[in-house]
């Protein structure tokens, strides 16, 4: 079965930061069958029609007077089951030793952290797509060798491609920002009660039926991956 991804990430800057206003780096993922694609994008732009949004919608835009749309986004994402998926994974900056693991490379370690967000969930026997939302790299191969070691790690599954897309070009991708965002938000305390955000991560976790958290591995619809970076057991 063919399987679309769309990935983005919110706070990649605490990796390098001297001064970090917060504890997580997350990156998102949202997990679709090819065969949606089309019919979640137009669902997606009719709620943007029915609530009058015009350009990128994300979770740095959430407002008040965005609010009734923000909720039904989430109402509809929840509303699709298993077919619509989302797993990101958040990773304590405190913890992240670059000098030890990654030559002191910021950029480096980032990327290994994508492949543990995308290692896990690839099955045998179907062939994934994989879009990521548009960063500027200091070396131009990084995707390449995310697919590279993809396709290495998961010998009976394809890799079809690992490609770059603009956020303005993709409202899975967008998707894939908000829930990314509400997620981190949540994860570095960093909501006010009463305000928008605050309303729309209270909303996720009525559905949830449980507080944002780190889940186990084999939670489909919402999984949060809190990756243990100091071994045991």
């Amino acid at each position: 079965m063919k399987f679309d991804v769309y990935c983005d990430e919110s706070r990649p800057d605490l990796l390098s930061s001297s001064n970090p206003p917060a504890s997580f780096m997350v990156i998102g993922s949202l997990w679709l069958k090819t065969e949606d694609r089309q019919s979640f994008k137009t669902a997606i732009h009719e709620l943007r029609d029915q609530h009058k949004i015009g350009g990128e919608f994300k979770w740095q835009k959430v407002s008040t007077a965005r609010l009734n749309f923000y909720l039904a986004l989430v109402d509809w994402f929840f509303a699709q089951g298993q077919n619509l998926r989302f797993r990101c994974i958040a990773v304590d900056h405190n913890k992240v030793n670059l000098m030890q693991y990654d030559d002191n490379d910021q950029e480096l370690g980032f990327y290994k952290f994508y492949y543990q967000l995308l290692h896990h969930w690839i099955l045998d026997f179907n062939d994934y797509s994989i879009f990521c939302d548009f960063k500027s790299n200091r070396r131009r191969d990084r995707l390449q060798v995310l697919k590279s070691c993809l396709s290495r790690a998961n010998l009976s599954s394809t890799i079809s491609n690992v490609q770059s897309v603009r956020s303005r070009e993709s409202v899975l991708i967008q998707l894939a920002d908000f829930l990314t965002g509400a997620t981190a938000a949540k994860l570095n305390n960093t909501l006010a009660e009463g305000t928008a955000k605050f309303e729309v991560v209270a909303r996720i976790e009525k559905h949830l039926g449980k507080p944002i958290a780190h889940t186990w591995r084999d939670e489909h619809k919402f999984n949060v991956f809190v990756i243990d970076l100091q071994g045991g057991w």
